[in-house]
């Protein structure tokens, strides 16, 4: 299932975005720890890289993410020319408090009364941007909510008198190109529910717990033979572990998959990523050579239907 889901407002935030970000010294991505690139929009570092501005990458919600998996994600993006990865959680003030030293590390030029520094804060949607902004001003400026896309419109206010807050809405792309980056985000909560079928998402990640964390899946449900099920069998396990069911005794499936997104969503079932570095690299491979195959078929295609038509016009 490939999931796509780009609300127009998000179309106008772009080209806010890339006006704004003329008069930007510095870009703070927000991301999820637990999915750190499906969650990284490539139109935020196409408009970074094209202004040369330096990027604290944060890792949000930690709390979350699975600690082995986080690290291995801050040295891959502290690897990258310009850019700072910052792990953290906004429950926590203390994280919060070292963002604008960092901020200002990056744009030492700037941040003194005839410079003030420039800051646009940017994400996908639900990655906890506006709950980080308000945090940082230690006010509610923008609205919080568990769903995304809760901020339609840019805010510019002030942390400090030498430093500019940008709050921007969330943006998706146009379009995911790797299913399972849309599949991993709507299990997070990135992407509205009318864009999924709840139920595929539940199984996508039962097959992701499967490899990754099975022992986490025994902690939280008490399945016994964990080796022998696949996605299906582990919603399943749910509704039945639940009583979760439908009039006439069947497993409700569509409960059991509510339950179980919402059971990683909060925690519930243990800190757990989605994607490492090395995961990411693996997928990017076979991402590129399905996309060899899809290209030398279409040439092969092309080329015979350009033939048959040459032959066709011989004939006549």
């Amino acid at each position: 299932m490939a999931i796509q889901w780009y609300p127009g407002h998000m179309n106008a935030a772009k080209k806010k975005a890339a006006e704004q970000m003329e008069n930007t010294d510095l870009v703070i991505e927000v991301v999820d720890a637990r999915l750190p690139e499906a969650s990284c929009n490539p139109m935020v570092e196409e408009l970074r890289l094209f202004r040369q501005r330096p990027c604290l990458k944060i890792l949000n919600k930690i709390d979350l993410a699975d600690p082995a998996a986080t690290a291995a994600w801050s040295a891959y993006y502290n690897a990258q020319e310009g850019v700072t990865a910052y792990a953290m959680t906004t429950k926590k003030p203390g994280d919060v408090a070292r963002i604008p030293d960092l901020a200002k590390a990056l744009a030492p030029h700037r941040g003194v009364p005839t410079k003030p520094l420039r800051i646009m804060i940017m994400g996908i949607p639900n990655v906890g941007k506006s709950t980080l902004m308000n945090a940082l001003l230690k006010k509610r400026v923008a609205k919080v909510g568990d769903e995304p896309a809760v901020t339609k419109q840019q805010q510019k206010l002030y942390l400090d008198k030498n430093t500019i807050l940008v709050d921007t809405p969330g943006m998706l792309w146009p379009k995911i190109a790797l299913p399972s980056d849309g599949l991993m985000l709507a299990a997070s909560h990135a992407i509205g529910s009318n864009a999924l079928i709840e139920e595929e998402v539940a199984v996508f990640l039962a097959e992701q717990l499967l490899q990754r964390y099975p022992d986490l899946l025994v902690a939280r449900y008490g399945f016994k033979d964990i080796a022998a099920l696949d996605g299906i069998a582990v919603v399943e396990g749910v509704a039945a572990r639940r009583g979760f069911r439908q009039k006439g005794g069947d497993l409700d499936f569509e409960k059991a998959s509510h339950t179980f997104l919402g059971d990683y969503r909060s925690g519930a079932l243990g800190r757990i990523s989605l994607e490492t570095p090395d995961t990411r690299k693996l997928l990017l491979e076979q991402h590129a050579v399905e996309m060899a195959v899809k290209a030398e078929k279409a040439a092969i295609a092309a080329a015979e239907k350009a033939a048959a038509s040459a032959r066709g016009k011989r004939g006549t």
